[in-house]
Formats: C-alpha cells, structure tokens, sequence
C-alpha cells in the first residue's frame, strides 16, 4: 500500500495541502484494499484516481478564471 500511495502522490504539486491530500488519497487506497484488491496495480489506479479528483476539484473554473481576468 505504501508503493501505491507514494506512486500516486508523485502527481500531487507542491503546496501547503500535499499531507491533507495524502490522507485522503491513503483512505482510497485502504478503500480498495478493504474490497478485496491486494496488487500493487490496483491499489496504484485507486491512488491514481484519488489523485485526479483531488487535483481537478483544486482546478479553478472557467468562471472563477474569466472572473480573475
């Protein structure tokens, strides 16, 4: 699990949130891991995902882009 989980935070950037980000990316893992995943594949893909949602929710919107603009 802990393979999966530094594979996956590799695509966290650096800031202040990467521990919080970790965490919850740690908890997706345990997630899969609780159903039955033992591969490090499987467990890397459910990181990878975690890792995705986290950085699209961090992504500004068009709005917020256009309003900064």
């Amino acid at each position: 699990m802990e393979v999966a989980l530094d594979r996956a935070c590799l695509l966290l950037p650096t800031g202040g949130e990467k521990h919080r980000a970790r965490r919850i990316i740690a908890g997706k893992i345990i997630e899969c891991a609780t159903r039955g995943e033992a591969s490090v594949s499987r467990l890397t893909e459910a990181g990878y995902a975690a890792a995705m949602q986290l950085g699209a929710s961090a992504q500004p919107s068009v709005r917020e882009k256009e309003a900064a603009d």
